[in-house]
């Protein structure tokens, strides 16, 4: 029996055996993040008038927890960080703020992916990677944004835009459409009750008037936290160090997340083709990187386990992967150095269902061993 039948024969078992979460350790987690946190932005307030470079390494290690931030965000969303449901609210809540990121959208969002890993007919990824039809048929200036937005280097604009821009832009334009809408329709229809118009407005931004309270109550802790360490250091000190430490730490976050599903050869299936627990280990990468970095990034690293099952936390991923080692030999390992070339895979294969690269293509399509159109 091949390792991926026995996989799916003994998920259940493996799933059962690592998914215990503890409320201690994820306190710990929240407390060895969030602390060191804090006292590293005191630091780079402190340094801004001792050496800008003192100041340039507390943004080096603030870049790092907030990675680790958004990871336990994660966490906290799938409810696999605390045993406690509430406790993972609460926290998810609060780690969203921290990282500029409405948690509960986000999750929402985010299980989708999960629902889909591997599908790539319903779920394209971060970059929103296109097939190689849809590539060939973009005009040469639209195939050259393409290729730049998904370069390494447009990471940190990709960041800001992520973590900075979006949450902040869709919340206020959406709040200002809403209470056009309510104005408009109570001049319309002044016996209407503001709340029967507020909860029946529809808006691209949000799906629930749940998922607006979220990210009203993100926007408007952040927003406060703000005004505050404006007044503790002034706007230009704060927002010099805010804006650079998110825009690195987003992009960090966006290469991480890509470069775990695209990668040479990633196997990607249609609707027709798709299976949920193939996904997980031949269309998801083992990041290879030093332990300090896996502490940083909460395992994630550890990215076929947490598809195999969202279920098993953070702080069992590492011994899991262990215990059932012989059943990942065939998941790609990608090590700090593959990074930049896992990234340049930025094209659906549909024919071969599979991640590929330009270069490739371009290279097989000369030698007449490639054509997508022609199967």
């Amino acid at each position: 029996m091949g390792s991926m039948q026995t996989l799916t024969l003994d998920k259940k078992k493996i799933v059962a055996e690592f998914s215990a979460k503890s409320d201690r350790i994820a306190f710990g987690q929240m407390a060895s993040t969030l602390i060191p946190y804090a006292a590293t932005w005191y630091l780079a307030v402190v340094s801004l008038s001792i050496s800008y470079w003192l100041t340039a390494l507390c943004v080096a290690v603030i870049c790092l927890f907030l990675l680790r931030v958004f990871v336990l965000m994660h966490e906290a969303g799938h409810n696999s960080l605390f045993a406690t449901r509430k406790y993972n609210q609460i926290a998810g809540f609060m780690l969203g703020v921290v990282c500029g990121m409405p948690q509960y959208v986000w999750s929402k969002n985010h299980a989708f992916h999960h629902a889909t890993n591997g599908n790539w007919d319903q779920y394209r990824g971060p970059l929103a990677t296109l097939s190689l039809d849809e590539y060939n048929a973009l005009s040469p200036k639209q195939q050259r944004m393409y290729r730049m937005t998904r370069n390494i280097a447009f990471a940190p604009v990709g960041g800001f835009l992520y973590l900075i821009f979006n949450p902040r832009f869709t919340w206020l334009k959406g709040s200002l459409m809403l209470l056009a809408h309510v104005v408009k329709t109570k001049l319309a229809q002044p016996s209407t009750p503001v709340r029967t118009i507020a909860v029946n407005f529809k808006c691209r931004y949000w799906k629930t008037w749940k998922d607006y309270r979220h990210m009203t109550g993100n926007n408007i802790a952040l927003l406060s936290i703000w005004v505050l360490m404006c007044l503790a250091m002034g706007p230009a000190a704060f927002f010099t160090v805010y804006v650079i430490s998110l825009s690195l730490s987003g992009a960090g976050g966006i290469i991480l997340f890509t470069v775990q599903h695209n990668f040479e050869d990633s196997w990607a299936a249609d609707e027709a083709h798709w299976d949920y627990d193939r996904a997980a280990v031949d269309g998801t990468s083992f990041l290879v990187v030093p332990k300090w970095l896996n502490w940083f990034t909460a395992n994630i690293a550890y990215h076929h386990i947490h598809h195999l099952s969202a279920a098993i936390p953070n702080y069992r991923l590492a011994a899991c992967h262990k215990a059932y080692s012989h059943l990942f030999d065939d998941v790609k390992r990608v090590s700090l150095k593959d990074i930049p070339g896992a990234l340049k895979n930025n094209l659906w294969d549909v024919h071969n269902q599979r991640i590929t690269s330009l270069t490739a293509v371009t290279g097989a399509a000369q030698s007449g061993l490639l054509s997508e159109t022609s199967a």
